[in-house]
């Protein structure tokens, strides 16, 4: 198993999100710590992850016999569906997984000691919108510039272009979709932009 030396941003909002879900459950960290431990002890078998989360179905399915309390089957269910919730796509990666579960614990301690008010559903933004967005960030778009363009995928009368390498637009062209090809290269005008200055509407230039 590779080990990492520290999170992505998207790997630290992911222990953040864990952490802030079971707090505002009011999960016992203590749980949430003992089933890190169980997982640490076999994070080097194969599909580790995998069976990490049929571990936490057992416990659920079980926790009314192997409960230390009545509230610890509610512990059990709310770890085994946040984590199910955020963690299912690193499941590949078990190291990861207890990097993320260790910080999730740490930050449930520190989230109990100082008041972090009401907390709204996390939202987490993904590696591929981060990316999106800093490619936004860096450029200032203007209506009528001109872009080079590829076109990954053409449905029906619908259209996508995609632009720097990562933006995706999807528009309906009844009349380009059926002249256009997927993998084409071409060039686009800006033709509308949202009000966050990305890009809303593109037209193929002939």
């Amino acid at each position: 198993m590779q080990a990492t030396t520290h999170l992505t941003e998207r790997q630290w909002q992911v222990a953040g999100a864990i952490a802030s879900t079971l707090v505002l459950e009011e999960v016992d960290v203590n749980e949430l710590k003992k089933i890190i431990s169980y997982f640490r002890a076999y994070a080097n078998s194969d599909q580790a992850g995998k069976r990490f989360f049929t571990y936490l179905k057992t416990l659920v399915r079980n926790g009314d016999r192997i409960g230390h309390s009545q509230r610890t089957l509610g512990y059990y269910r709310s770890i085994e569906k946040t984590c199910s919730q955020y963690l299912e796509s690193y499941q590949e990666d078990a190291f990861t997984m207890l990097q993320i579960l260790g910080w999730a614990a740490r930050l449930m301690q520190y989230y109990k000691e100082v008041p972090i008010g009401e907390i709204s559903e996390p939202t987490i933004q993904s590696e591929r919108e981060a990316e999106i967005q800093a490619i936004k960030d860096a450029h200032d778009f203007k209506i009528g510039q001109i872009l080079e363009a590829t076109i990954p995928v053409i449905k029906g009368n619908k259209v996508t272009y995609e632009v720097l390498g990562t933006i995706r637009l999807t528009q309906k062209e009844p009349k380009q979709a059926a002249i256009l090809a997927e993998g084409q290269n071409i060039k686009v005008e800006i033709t509308e932009l949202k009000d966050d200055g990305s890009i809303k509407k593109l037209k193929v230039i002939d």
